[in-house]
C-alpha cells in the first residue's frame, strides 16, 4: 500500500495547491490592469527571508506576484516545458518589457541546469526581486534596467530540482538530470561530436536553444554549483582529454576578461582556493579556468551559446555544496549579488550599432560583422543591430551580407568605458541577371574612418539545431553536414588567363589572399606567389610557413591547374568550413602555380612523355639548375632559379612540395648521392619524410596501389606510392635537395599524373584524386614537433619535423648556450617544446635577426548621386586609391594581346563579350572587347565609350594602358561600388591596338624612332581615314565607328605629354569647340603632371597652357581617326599622348599606369554627362534620325530607339528637335560639371502647317476648290449630254474623197489637229448659236 499510494499524496498535493491559488491568479489577472504603472509595492510586500528554497509551485507563484507587481519593467513568459510538464519561467526585466527596442542588449542568466545544484535557482531568484525593488531606489540599477533587455531563468531543470534533497553536497541522492535521465550540459550540440542526445528526451535543451535561436542574447551567464570558479570556452577539444588541455577560443581574452570580472567581484572566488571537502587541494588561478583545461564537457551549453547563438556565455560554479541547507542562503546571495551586477553591466562593452540597407534605409538583420584577426563572427538582429564585445583596443570591422557590398572600417577604438557606436549602410551587389541594382556609398556616420570593401565571411559550424518552423514543441533539426565550394570550372590557363585569375581572388579576398611576384622568366613573365593566411602579408611568432610550388617543368601542368584551383577552394570556404577556416588561420600558405611560365606557352596540349617547354626559355632543366651538394652544377643559373633561392631563404619554410607530372609517386631526399647511380640515398630525417610522403599518396588511392602508369611504365612499383628520390633515378642539381640541405625547409616532389599535359576534358579527374591529398599534405606541417626559441634579445620561430622515438631536440643558435629538453610527439598534432636560449659572454654584442616582415528611377537617382560624388575634389582619388590592384605591367606582344582579351572573357562572361574587328595586312587580329552588365544585349539608352591604343605601333604604351585598365575594371566589378555602377550604365568598349603590325617592328626604348609608326603597307593609319583607299586596320576601325553610337572616344598615343581634341585637318573654327577642349581638359587636370601644361619634353612647342591643344596646332594634316570620328561617327574624340618617350623602358608602365588611372576612370564618369533623352511621338512612338540642334550649331542625331546623348562643356543651352512631319520642339538645359546628363523627353505632335499656313485653313481651301471644279464638271457633262441628244442626226461624216481624208490625217503629225476636228464633222444646222458653240470646241 506504501508503495501505491505514495505516488498519489503529491499528486494530491498539487492539486489541492492548484486550487488554493486559482482565487489568488483570477483576483490578480482581474485587477493586474487598474495597478498604476509607476507604483512599486510596500515595502512589507518585499521583504526577503532568504532562508527557504522555492519548490516549483512557490517559484511560479512568485513570479507571477513580482510581474504583477512592477508590470511597467517585469514580463513573465514560459519557454517551453519540461519533461514532466513544468513550465520553464523566464522573467525578462527591462523598461517597456513587452517590446523589443531595436539597439537594446540582450542579457540572460540560466540558472539550475543541473537540478541538484540549487544555490543557481535561489541568487537568481533574488536577483529578480533585487532588480524589481531597487529599481526606482538606486541610479545604478534603473540604468541597468533601462538600457539592458535581461532575461532571467531560475531553472532550467525543474523536474530535477523537484527531485533533489537539501543538504546533499555530493548530488548522491540524484536531480542532477532531467526526468529522462539525460545530462541537460551534455546534450547540445557540439562542435566536434555534433548531436548525440535524443530530441524527444531532452525538451529542456530544445526550448532553450529555439529561444537562443530566436533571440540575439549578447553576454550570458550558466550557474552551477560543486566548487567556486568562473569557467570560459572551450569546453572541449577534439580530442576529448580528460583535462589539462586549453582548448583556446578565438575570443579567448575577452572570455578571460569576462571570468575576471565575475571572480574578482566574488570575494572568495578571487582567492582560487575554493578549499572544497571532496577537492582540498583544487586551485584556480585568479579564480578561473578554461573548461577543457579544467574537464572535457562534450555537448555543453556554453560552447553552443559561442558556435551557434551570437552569445558569449562563461559558466559560473557557486559553490562547493551543491544542495546546501538554506540557511547559507543569504551567505551565498551576498557573496555573489555585485558579481550578478557586475557581469551583467559588461553587455555593454566593445562596439555597437546598426546596419542599414543603403536604398530602402530597411534594418538589415542577420548581416556578418568580422573583426580582423578574431576568427569569429556574430550576425546583426531583426532591427539590424548589434553588439560586439572587444576589450579596449583598436579594431578593423567588417560587415557583410550576401548579395551586398561588404564595409570595413579600420582603426576602430574601443575604450574600456562604453561601448563604441559604429553603424554601417551596405550598397547591395549587382544582380548578374538583370545589372540593375542600385549601388549606393557606404555611410559610416559615427566615425571620419575610412571605409574599404572586403570580402564576406561568414561564421562557420559543422551542425546547428533548429526547431522547425511554428512549432515549438517540435524536437530540434539538425541540418546536413556542410559541403564546402569545389571548383567547377576546369581548363588550361594561359599565362595571360592565369594573371587575371588570380589577380582577381586577391581583389576578391584581400583579408587572407596577397599576390606578389617574386621575380621574372627569362621572357620577362611574372613568377606569381599567392600568400593565403588570416594575416597574409606579416609572419606570425609561431605560425609556421608552407609552400607548394608547380610547373616547374613547363609541359607538365597538372600542377599548375590543381595549384589555381586549390587557392580557389581555400579563398572561397574560408569562414564557411571549418577545416580550410583553421587551416589559413594557424598556417601561412604560399603557392607558386608557375615556376616555368616560359616553358608553358611552347608546351602542347595532349603532351603524353614529350619534352616541348619542359625547360626554360634559355634552353634549361629548373630542376637540374639549383647547387648541389654532391656534383658541381656547371649550367648558368637561371633567372628563375634565382628568385626562387631567394624567396625560399627569405622566409622561414617549414614545409614544400614540388609539383610534377609523368608518373603518380611521392619521392623524397635525398635525389642522388657523391657516386651518381641509383640507389638508395638516405636524408638524416628520413623517417620524416617517409611519414610525410605518405600523408599524400594514401590520399590518393591509385598512387598508394604504388603501380601507377602500367600502360606506359608496366614494371614501375612504388611502395605505398612513395620512393626515395636517387632509389628511383638521380637527379642533380634538384630544388628538393637544396631546399633540405640549405634551407630549414622540408621539400617532397609529387608526381602527379602519368601524362604530363592532359587534355582539359580530364582536369575534373585530377581535382577528384588529389584535392584532398593536397589539403592533407599542408594539415602535416601542424603536426611536426613545433620549437619555438624564445630569445631574451629578439624572438624567432623554428619548426622541425620529429618521429616517435627519434633523439630529444637540442635548441642551439650562435653563440648561445645550448639548452636540452625532452618531448613526446604524437601523430596527430604540432607539440610546442619553448627553449629560453642565454648569450654566453662572447656574443654580447650580436643580434639575432629577425623575421623577415523626368523621373528618375532608383538606379538613375544612384548614379547622379555617385556622378556627383566622383566629380568632387576627392572623389576620384578615394576610389583610386581603394581600388589599386598592385599589378606589374610589362610589354606584351600581339599574340599576348589577344591571350589577356580571351582570358578576361573567360573569367568575366557575365560583363565581357569579345568582338573581332578585322585584320592587319599580316593577318593579325584587330579586337575589341565590350564591358558591359549585359554585352549579349542592346540597351540604346546607355551611353557609348571607345578607348583605342596603337594606332602608331612605335607608341605601345598606351596599349599596355589599356589592356591593364580592361583588368582593372573585370577585377572590380562585384567588389567596388563605383566600378560596379559604371559598368552597369555603361557600354565601355576597349582596342588595345590598331596597328599590331607596326608594334612588332617597333623596339624598346626608342623614344623617337619612327619605326613601327606605321603598317606593314608603310602608311600612317592616322592619315588613312580620308582621300585614300582604306587600309585593313583603317577599315575595321572605320566600320567599328559607324555601326555603332558612341559617346565619346579617347585615343592613347606617346611622343608628347598633352591631351589633343579635333580637328587635324586645318579648318579655321570648330563650332563646339568649347565642349572638346573641356573634355581634354578633363583628362589633363586628372593626371598628376599633364595639367601643368610644362611638359619638359624636347619635341613640345614650350608650355601648353592646362596640357590642353587642339590637334592641327601640334600637328596639322588630313585624314585622321578623331577627325573621321566627329564628322562621320559623330563622336567626338582626344587623343591622349601619354609621355615623351615613344617606347620607355618596362619599369616606367608602372608608374605611367598610376599617372593615367585616374584620368582614366575620370572619362568614364564624363560620358555620363552633358545632356541625353528621347524623341517619340504621342502614342510612344521613338522617332530615330531626329535632329538635335543646340545654340543653333551643333547637331546630333536620334539612334535606334529614339535616344540621344551629346557632351557639352558646362553652360546653359537651347535644344531644338527636328523631325519631318513633326512640329518642331525646343528645350532649355543646363549643364554642370558636377552632375549627371540632364534627361530630357520630348514627345512631337504632327505639324499643323502646310506651306506656311495653317493645316485647317489649308484644308478647308483646298475642300472648297475641289467642290467647285466638280460641279463645273457635272455642268459641262450635262450641257454636252442635252445637245448630244437634240442634234444626234444633224452630224454627218465627210468622206466622200478619200485622198483629202487621208491628207487630212497626216495634218495630224504637223501640229495641226484643229484643222482635222473641224474639217472631220459638219454641223449643217442653221443656228448661230449652235455653230458658235461647235466653233469653240
Amino acid at each position: 500500500m506504501v508503495h501505491i499510494w505514495e505516488p498519489f499524496f503529491p499528486s494530491l498535493k498539487r492539486r489541492v495547491l492548484l486550487f488554493a491559488f486559482l482565487p489568488l491568479v483570477l483576483v490578480s489577472g482581474g485587477t493586474r490592469q487598474h495597478r498604476p504603472r509607476g507604483t512599486g509595492p510596500s515595502q512589507a510586500e518585499t521583504v526577503e527571508t532568504y532562508n527557504k528554497y522555492y519548490n516549483y509551485y512557490e517559484l511560479t507563484e512568485l513570479l507571477q506576484s513580482l510581474e504583477h507587481k512592477y508590470p511597467h519593467i517585469a514580463r513573465l513568459s514560459s519557454i517551453g516545458k519540461s519533461v514532466e510538464g513544468r513550465e520553464l519561467w523566464v522573467m525578462r526585466i527591462t523598461l517597456d518589457p513587452d517590446k523589443d527596442t531595436p539597439g537594446k542588449p540582450k542579457f540572460k542568466y540560466v540558472g539550475n541546469m543541473h537540478g541538484d545544484e540549487t544555490v543557481s535557482r535561489q541568487v537568481l531568484v533574488y536577483l529578480v526581486e533585487h532588480l524589481l525593488t531597487k529599481y526606482e531606489e538606486e541610479a545604478r540599477i534603473a540604468e541597468l534596467v533601462n538600457s539592458t533587455d535581461i532575461y532571467i531563468m531560475p531553472s532550467m531543470n525543474p523536474d530535477g530540482f523537484e527531485k533533489s534533497k537539501e543538504g546533499d553536497c555530493a548530488g548522491v541522492h540524484g536531480g542532477r538530470n532531467n526526468a529522462k535521465s539525460v545530462d541537460l550540459n551534455r546534450s547540445f550540440p557540439d562542435q566536434f561530436d555534433g548531436a548525440s542526445a535524443d530530441p524527444n528526451d531532452i525538451p529542456e535543451v530544445t526550448a532553450v536553444i529555439r529561444w537562443i535561436q530566436e533571440n540575439k542574447f549578447v553576454l550570458s551567464g550558466n550557474l552551477h554549483g560543486g566548487t567556486v570558479v568562473a569557467s570560459y570556452p572551450f569546453d572541449d577539444s577534439a580530442s576529448h582529454m580528460r583535462g589539462g588541455f586549453y582548448s583556446r577560443s578565438e575570443d579567448d581574452n575577452l572570455f578571460r576578461f569576462l571570468a575576471m570580472v565575475y571572480s574578482q567581484n566574488h570575494p572568495e572566488m578571487k582567492t582560487g582556493h575554493p578549499n572544497c571537502p571532496d577537492t582540498p587541494h583544487e586551485t584556480f588561478e585568479d579564480g578561473i579556468t578554461n573548461g577543457a583545461q579544467w574537464y572535457d564537457v562534450p555537448g555543453g551549453m556554453q560552447d553552443y551559446n559561442y558556435l551557434h547563438g551570437n552569445c558569449l556565455e562563461i559558466t559560473l560554479e557557486l559553490s562547493c555544496c551543491k544542495y546546501p541547507p538554506a540557511q547559507q542562503l543569504q551567505k551565498e546571495w551576498d557573496l555573489n549579488r555585485e558579481s550578478l551586477l557586475a557581469y551583467m553591466e559588461k553587455v555593454h562593452m566593445g562596439v555597437h550599432g546598426f546596419v542599414n540597407d543603403s536604398v530602402s534605409g530597411a534594418a538589415l538583420s542577420n548581416v556578418s560583422i568580422m573583426v580582423a584577426g578574431i576568427s569569429h563572427n556574430l550576425t546583426t538582429a531583426k532591427y539590424g543591430d548589434y553588439h560586439r564585445l572587444l576589450l579596449p583596443g583598436t579594431y578593423n570591422i567588417t560587415a557583410a551580407a550576401p548579395g551586398y557590398m561588404s564595409v570595413t572600417v579600420n582603426g576602430v577604438h574601443v575604450t574600456e568605458d562604453k561601448a563604441t557606436q559604429l553603424n554601417f549602410t551596405l550598397s547591395p551587389k549587382v544582380d548578374e541577371a538583370s545589372g540593375d541594382i542600385p549601388l549606393t556609398t557606404t555611410s559610416v556616420p559615427t566615425t571620419n574612418l575610412p571605409t574599404v570593401s572586403t570580402p564576406p565571411s561568414s561564421n562557420f559550424s559543422q551542425t546547428q539545431v533548429v526547431s522547425p518552423a511554428g512549432n515549438k514543441n517540435s524536437p530540434p533539426v539538425v541540418p546536413p553536414v556542410h559541403q564546402p565550394f569545389q571548383p567547377k570550372e576546369f581548363r588550361h590557363h594561359s599565362y595571360a588567363d592565369m594573371d587575371v585569375f588570380l589577380h582577381n581572388l586577391a581583389s576578391e579576398f584581400p583579408s587572407i589572399a596577397h599576390l606578389h611576384s617574386i621575380g621574372r622568366s627569362k621572357e620577362n613573365r611574372e613568377l606569381y606567389v599567392m600568400v593565403i593566411s588570416d594575416n597574409p602579408t606579416v609572419h606570425e611568432l609561431g605560425e609556421p610557413e608552407f609552400k607548394y610550388v608547380a610547373n616547374m617543368h613547363g609541359n607538365e601542368v597538372v600542377g599548375r591547374e590543381l595549384l589555381l584551383h586549390l587557392i580557389e577552394y581555400l579563398c572561397r570556404n574560408y569562414g564557411t568550413d571549418l577545416e580550410v577556416t583553421q587551416l589559413v588561420n594557424s598556417t601561412r600558405i604560399h603557392i607558386m602555380p608557375s615556376m616555368n611560365p616560359d616553358g608553358y606557352e611552347v608546351a602542347m596540349e595532349g603532351d603524353v612523355r614529350g619534352y616541348k617547354g619542359r625547360n626554360n626559355s634559355n634552353n634549361y632543366d629548373l630542376n637540374r639548375n639549383f647547387p648541389d651538394q654532391f656534383v658541381t652544377i656547371t649550367d648558368p643559373i637561371q633567372p628563375e632559379t634565382i628568385a626562387v633561392m631567394n624567396w625560399v631563404k627569405s622566409i622561414p619554410f617549414v614545409l614544400s612540395a614540388n609539383l610534377h607530372g609523368g608518373s603518380l609517386v611521392v619521392n623524397y631526399p635525398f635525389d642522388d648521392d657523391e657516386e651518381g647511380v641509383s640507389h638508395y640515398s638516405k636524408s638524416p630525417d628520413d623517417q620524416v619524410f617517409q611519414q610525410v610522403a605518405r600523408a599524400f599518396s594514401q590520399e590518393n588511392p591509385l598512387m598508394h596501389s604504388g603501380h601507377p602508369c602500367e600502360d606506359l611504365y608496366p614494371e614501375e612499383y612504388f611502395k605505398d606510392g612513395i620512393t626515395n628520390g636517387a632509389k628511383w633515378y638521380t637527379v642533380p642539381g634538384g630544388m628538393q635537395d637544396w631546399n633540405y640541405v640549405n634551407t630549414n625547409c622540408f621539400e617532397v616532389t609529387i608526381e602527379l599524373g602519368c601524362v604530363k599535359y592532359p587534355w582539359a576534358k580530364d582536369l575534373p579527374k585530377y581535382w577528384e584524386q588529389n584535392g584532398r591529398a593536397l589539403l592533407e599534405f599542408i594539415h602535416q606541417v601542424l603536426k611536426e614537433l613545433l620549437l619555438t626559441l624564445l630569445l631574451e634579445i629578439t624572438g624567432g620561430c623554428w619548426y622541425l619535423g620529429l618521429t616517435p622515438s627519434l633523439p630529444p631536440p637540442t635548441g642551439k643558435f650562435a653563440v648561445y648556450k645550448p639548452v636540452r629538453t625532452y618531448a613526446t610527439v604524437t601523430k596527430d598534432r604540432a607539440e610546442t617544446v619553448d627553449f629560453r636560449l642565454t648569450q654566453s659572454d662572447l656574443s654580447s654584442s650580436n643580434q639575432f635577426p629577425g623575421s623577415p616582415q523626368p523621373t528618375q528611377s532608383p538606379s538613375e537617382k544612384e548614379l547622379g548621386s555617385l556622378i556627383k560624388k566622383l566629380s568632387s575634389d576627392q572623389g576620384l582619388e578615394q576610389l583610386v586609391k581603394s581600388t589599386d590592384t598592385g599589378n606589374s605591367i610589362r610589354y606584351r606582344r600581339p599574340k599576348e594581346w589577344s591571350d589577356i582579351l580571351n582570358s578576361l572573357k573567360l573569367n568575366f562572361p557575365q560583363i565581357t563579350k569579345l568582338h573581332s574587328l578585322g585584320w592587319s595586312v599580316e593577318f593579325r587580329s584587330i579586337l575589341a572587347l565590350e564591358i558591359s552588365n549585359k554585352p549579349a544585349e542592346a540597351e540604346p539608352s546607355e551611353p557609348k565609350i571607345r578607348f583605342v591604343a596603337g594606332i602608331h605601333g612605335n607608341a605601345p604604351v598606351g596599349t599596355e594602358l589599356l589592356l591593364e585598365f580592361a583588368t582593372f575594371l573585370c577585377i572590380n566589378y562585384g567588389k567596388n561600388y563605383a566600378i560596379t555602377k559604371l559598368i552597369n550604365e555603361t557600354r565601355i568598349f576597349i582596342v588595345p591596338s590598331v596597328n599590331p603590325d607596326g608594334r612588332e617592328q617597333a623596339s624598346e626604348q626608342q623614344c623617337s624612332s619612327a619605326q613601327g609608326l606605321t603598317n606593314a603597307n608603310g602608311i600612317d593609319l592616322d592619315r588613312n581615314f580620308l582621300g585614300h583607299e582604306p587600309q585593313p586596320e583603317t577599315k575595321a576601325m572605320m566600320d567599328f565607328i559607324l555601326n555603332r553610337t558612341f559617346t565619346l572616344s579617347v585615343a592613347l598615343d606617346g611622343g608628347a605629354l598633352i591631351v589633343a581634341y579635333p580637328y587635324n585637318k586645318p579648318v579655321q573654327t570648330v563650332e563646339n569647340e568649347g565642349t572638346l577642349k573641356y573634355l581634354a581638359s578633363v583628362y589633363a587636370k586628372n593626371h598628376p603632371k599633364m595639367h601643368l601644361g610644362d611638359t619638359g619634353c624636347s619635341n613640345n612647342a614650350g608650355n601648353i597652357p592646362g596640357g590642353v591643344i587642339r590637334a592641327a596646332e601640334k600637328q596639322s594634316h588630313m585624314g585622321s581617326m578623331k577627325d573621321f570620328s566627329m564628322d562621320s561617327g559623330h563622336c567626338p574624340e582626344i587623343t591622349v599622348y601619354t609621355g615623351c618617350c615613344l617606347f620607355p623602358p618596362v619599369d616606367q608602365l608602372v608608374s605611367l599606369w598610376s599617372e593615367n588611372k585616374k584620368s582614366l576612370l575620370s572619362m568614364l564618369v564624363e560620358v555620363h554627362k552633358g545632356v541625353r533623352g528621347v524623341v517619340r511621338d504621342r502614342s510612344g512612338k521613338p522617332v530615330v534620325g531626329a535632329s538635335i540642334v543646340l545654340n543653333r550649331r551643333m547637331k546630333v542625331f536620334t539612334s535606334e530607339g529614339g535616344y540621344f546623348h551629346v557632351l557639352l562643356a558646362p553652360g546653359s543651352y537651347n535644344i531644338e528637335v527636328i523631325a519631318d512631319g513633326y512640329q518642331q520642339q525646343r528645350r532649355k538645359v543646363v549643364v554642370s560639371p558636377y552632375k549627371a546628363a540632364n534627361s530630357v523627353v520630348i514627345e512631337f505632335d504632327l505639324d499643323n502647317n502646310i506651306f506656311g499656313l495653317p493645316r485647317e485653313f489649308v484644308v478647308a481651301s483646298a475642300a472648297a476648290s475641289m467642290t467647285a471644279l466638280v460641279m463645273t464638271a457635272c455642268i459641262i457633262w450635262c450641257v454636252c449630254a442635252a445637245k448630244s441628244n437634240s442634234q444626234k442626226d444633224g452630224f454627218h461624216r465627210l468622206r466622200q474623197h478619200r485622198d483629202i481624208y487621208d491628207d487630212e490625217i497626216r495634218l495630224n503629225t504637223m501640229g495641226s489637229k484643229k484643222l482635222l476636228l473641224a474639217n472631220e464633222f459638219q454641223d449643217e444646222s442653221e443656228s448661230e448659236e449652235e455653230t458658235l458653240y461647235a466653233n469653240k470646241i
